[in-house]
Parts: C-alpha cells; structure tokens; sequence
C-alpha cells in the first residue's frame, strides 16, 4: 500500500518516511482549538422546502433523486473529505466547521445501524466528484451512498450556504432531515462533527418515526 502511493506521488518507490511527510495529521481526528461556527441564519428558510427534483450520482452507481425518496432520510451534507495523501487547501483548519469530515462520515458509518432501525435512510453529500467519494467510500468502509453535488445544482436550488477556498466552492456542514421529499428538520451549524451522527440519532428517537 505504501509503495503505490508513493508511486503516485513521486513516480518512484520511496520510502514510508516520505509518505508521511504529504500528511502528518491524523485525519480521524479533531484537532484540539478548531474554531466553533456559528448560527448565520442560512438555513432558516429551509424547513417545510420541497427537495427539488435533481438527479444526483451515487457512489453505489446510477444516481439519487433526494425528493423521490419515500420514508425518512438523513443527508448529512459536508464540505470535503481529505485523502492520506494529499495536504488540506491553505489556512484549512482555520476555518470555522471546516475540519471534521472524516470523523464525521466515520460516527455515521459507526451508527449505521442505529439509524436503520429505526428505518432511517443515511446519505452524505459533497461537492467532490463521485471518483473521490467512492475513494473515500472504499477506504473508510461505509455502508452507504455518498452524492456527488459537484455542479452545486442542489445546492444552488436549496440555497444552501457555502463557503469558498483554494478555488473550490463547498457546502458548510449541515444535515437534513427529509420525511417524503420535505424538509423537516436542519441541524446546522454542526459542531463538533464526529458527534454529530449521534445527535441525529437521539433526535431522530425523540421525535418518533414521523415529525410534528
């Protein structure tokens, strides 16, 4: 595993030490001092929205139309996951609710079960490209489909707020809570990540299997 990634990143078998110099942190955890982000009233509009109608591509393959979905769905929304072997855009850790992706996706793989219980579908959207999430997807092990938003068509016809950096635009962390294609529920802002999915689950027990 080292030598083929090392092999991407240099053209040449080199050693592990070297490796280790493209990523030094660890990415399945929070850094102690990450910056808290606050409630800018950006998502105040979006309870009791309709999802527009947007074919989005699934890592599974094929692609997800969120306001299709019967039932109740959980679409956690992050700005990026990182890779081991790539450095985060300038200045990343600095920003507030950046950091944290990894941890996230991670609690929400770890409670996959928890939510289907309680027959709670769980998908995550980005807007990097299906070829990066399904990385992210093999690597991590998680049980469920990412959406890519990477032309932001969701999230420009949710106005979802979004924030830019290093030339990308990215979605701010947030989860929706659909019930038949409606939103019924926003967490946002979402702090600290690698807690979150456990909130939404305690949420999710609280309000019973449809919300008032």
């Amino acid at each position: 595993m080292v030598a083929s990634v090392t092999h991407r990143l240099a053209g040449t078998l080199v050693t592990q030490e070297v490796f280790a110099m493209a990523r030094a942190d660890d990415l399945s955890q929070l850094p102690a001092g990450l910056p808290v982000p606050v409630d800018d009233g950006a998502c105040d509009h979006l309870p009791g929205m309709r999802v527009p109608p947007v074919e989005l591509p699934a890592t599974s393959g094929g692609t997800v139309r969120l306001d299709a979905l019967p039932g109740r769905t959980v679409v956690y929304c992050y700005p990026r996951t990182g890779s081991p072997d790539d450095p985060p855009p300038p200045g990343w850790d600095a920003i507030p609710g950046a950091r944290g992706c990894t941890p996230e996706t991670c609690a929400f793989r770890d409670n996959h079960g928890g939510f289907l219980d309680l027959g709670v579908l769980v998908l995550g959207v980005s807007t990097q490209t299906t070829e990066e999430q399904r990385e992210m997807v093999g690597r991590l092990g998680v049980p469920f489909d990412v959406l890519s938003d990477a032309d932001l068509r969701l999230a420009r016809a949710l106005d979802l707020p979004t924030f830019e950096v290093a030339g990308l635009t990215l979605i701010k962390r947030l989860t929706l809570v659909l019930d038949d294609g409606a939103v019924t529920h926003v967490f946002y802002p979402v702090f600290p990540p690698d807690r979150h999915a456990g909130e939404v689950l305690d949420w999710l027990s609280r309000a019973g299997a449809t919300a008032g």
